[in-house]
């Protein structure tokens, strides 16, 4: 935990000469995740030049466990360091005691321009301790250079379908690079996984680990269907190496162009597209595969800005928010970095889908994704979570079978319920 505490701070300033030292200076925590840093700081350089004031861009730890938990240290021992907040869309619950009530200072006019269900995930017991900044799902990347050579017309519909394209597409390039996958996926024991794994369950009809009763259901056929598929990938189209993999390892082996196909979030289309990349304007996005009748499941991700309630300077702060969640500034997010818009009106703004043209073809994968159970298990989410990405992370890594599996889980899960949630 120590090691989190050492932030690398990465300061932007204003150039407004005497304007300047009558500013404050604000801390924000931002990203780290693909071009999430430098966004962040182009972002919080405008509004600076804008206002007067100063901003330190925290560079905060990559996985959002770490992030988290690094976060909740610092609020817990009521710390002004940190100013803005960067905070995924299922931790309000878990710190919004410590987070500044932003409902009198966000005008309804404009929340009310939000997608009401990621407004609902921001507000806790009536307190809105988030503005939403862009939302996320799962989508499936491909090669469409690599899809016209082996005979492919249109990305795989089911997991089964990917499996057997994955395969053949491997099995040809092998030939000339030995590093070649067929598909990649994060598989590193923490959120991610979870994400991925909540898909694969979803999509086989397998439910969504906890359901909106509270009930436990991830011990069903269904679900155990989904997870012996995950396992057979391993070591066949996906490399073992997989159980290591986080947002940017997948990204990193994709953007070399060692995978024919990947499960990420959108911000690593602009990634990919970007100059000097080997697999730029031969990138595809579809919706995830589906199980057994081809049904897709995206798991909703996300992320919102959020006042620290021992902020010294709250007034600056909530500017800050509202101009980096601003239609403008979401826009410009969209078109330079692909983010997700939380505005539903920039999914039909012409700039807007001629930078990032799935934005528009897949608009209903991102407005109805599958929910984490954050809500319904509230303080106990954490434990849900890491109990269910380490039984998955067994399977993948061939420790447990499928079913034992899903039965220790449930067992797990049961057990937490008892206590409350």
């Amino acid at each position: 935990m120590r090691k989190l505490l050492h932030l690398t701070v990465l300061t932007t300033v204003a150039a407004l000469g005497s304007a300047q030292a009558k500013g404050v200076t604000l801390s924000f925590a931002c990203d780290s995740v693909g071009l999430g840093y430098d966004q962040c700081k182009k972002g919080a350089d405008a509004w600076a030049a804008k206002t007067g004031n100063t901003v330190k861009v925290l560079q905060v730890p990559k996985e959002t466990g770490d992030r988290l938990a690094l976060y909740q240290q610092q609020l817990g021992a009521r710390s002004a360091d940190v100013d803005v907040y960067m905070v995924d869309v299922i931790w309000p619950g878990l710190i919004s005691q410590h987070l500044l009530d932003l409902s009198k200072s966000v005008p309804k006019t404009v929340l009310s321009q939000h997608f009401p269900a990621i407004v609902q995930a921001n507000t806790v017991n009536g307190k809105l301790v988030g503005v939403p900044w862009f939302t996320d799902a799962g989508v499936l990347y491909y090669r469409t250079d690599l899809m016209k050579k082996y005979g492919y017309t249109s990305a795989p519909k089911t997991w089964a379908e990917l499996a057997t394209m994955a395969k053949k597409i491997q099995d040809g390039e092998r030939k000339t690079n030995s590093k070649f996958y067929g598909y990649v996926f994060q598989g590193k024991n923490n959120e991610s996984l979870t994400c991925n794994a909540l898909e694969w369950v979803s999509s086989f009809g397998g439910g969504d680990i906890v359901d909106t009763s509270g009930k436990v259901t991830i011990n069903n056929p269904k679900a155990l269907a989904a997870l012996q598929a995950a396992q057979s990938w391993v070591g066949s189209i996906t490399p073992e190496a997989v159980t290591t993999y986080g947002e940017e390892e997948a990204r990193n082996v994709w953007q070399a162009g060692n995978a024919a196909f990947m499960r990420n979030w959108p911000y690593a289309y602009a990634a990919g597209q970007q100059k000097g990349s080997v697999i730029a304007g031969k990138i595809g996005v579809a919706a995830l595969p589906g199980g057994p009748g081809g049904k897709s499941a995206a798991t909703l991700g996300g992320w919102q800005l959020a006042v620290n309630g021992y902020s010294k300077h709250p007034k600056e702060a909530v500017d800050l928010v509202l101009y980096l969640t601003s239609s403008a500034e979401q826009k410009r997010r969209a078109i330079e970095a692909s983010y997700n818009p939380t505005l539903p009106a920039l999914y039909k703004d012409a700039a807007v889908l001629k930078a990032v043209p799935f934005f528009g073809s897949l608009y209903d994968v991102f407005t109805n994704a599958v929910a984490r159970p954050a809500a319904t298990t509230k303080s106990k989410y954490s434990q849900v979570s890491n109990a269910f990405a380490s039984s998955v992370y067994s399977v993948l890594t061939k420790k447990a079978k499928p079913a034992d599996a899903l039965k220790s889980l449930e067992t797990q899960l049961a057990r937490a319920k008892g206590r409350g949630w």
